[in-house]
């Protein structure tokens, strides 16, 4: 991600936004020009949405893929996430954005693997309705789901393939790994 060099304010970002060749996340001013997606991330990313999007028609809840952004007011931000599930009536008000997701899904890239697991998820978790943050492999078939508990704290549940299925219990919806990883080709560690 490379940096702006000038502050901009979320007006500005978003008007910006509209017309811009490259989407760019936006923190605290500063934007970021997000880099390309792999094959096997679009392809996850899409097997995921299509799925997601037969389980919620017809309950008013929305998914978006990896166009749509998710407002974080209190650390002045939007991302985009690469799938978002909002089930708030709020997030119908605003066509650019989206501010009380309840799941919010990443794919796994190399290069952003790391803010993806830490900044980025610390930022997430400020949003009050968001009650899963959902990581996806690109290297071998893994989905993480970090979910908010009674309590106020995220726990993690991994799944591997042993277990066939995974759950994303803030939509209430379970599948296979046969279906999310359907014609992805893994990545490769360069070493």
């Amino acid at each position: 991600m490379i940096a702006s060099a000038y502050y901009l304010s979320p007006d500005e970002y978003l008007r910006l936004e509209v017309e811009a060749a490259v989407k760019h996340e936006y923190i605290d001013g500063e934007v970021y020009a997000m880099a390309g997606a792999s094959e096997a991330h679009v392809t996850i990313a899409g097997n995921l949405f299509a799925l997601i999007r037969n389980h919620v028609r017809g309950t008013g809840c929305r998914v978006y893929i990896s166009d749509m952004k998710a407002r974080i007011d209190a650390r002045n931000r939007f991302y985009y996430p690469d799938v978002m599930v909002t089930c708030d009536l709020r997030d119908q008000e605003a066509l650019e954005y989206k501010r009380f997701p309840k799941l919010v899904v990443e794919v796994l890239s190399k290069p952003t693997e790391a803010f993806d697991r830490g900044d980025k998820f610390i930022d997430y978790q400020l949003l009050e309705s968001l009650e899963e943050y959902v990581l996806v492999n690109t290297r071998c078939q893994r989905v993480e789901c970090f979910r908010r508990n009674e309590a106020g704290l995220w726990v993690l549940q991994s799944y591997t393939p042993e277990a066939k299925e995974f759950t994303l219990q803030s939509i209430d919806f379970t599948d296979t790994f046969v279906a999310l990883y359907e014609d992805v080709a893994f990545e490769r560690d360069a070493d």
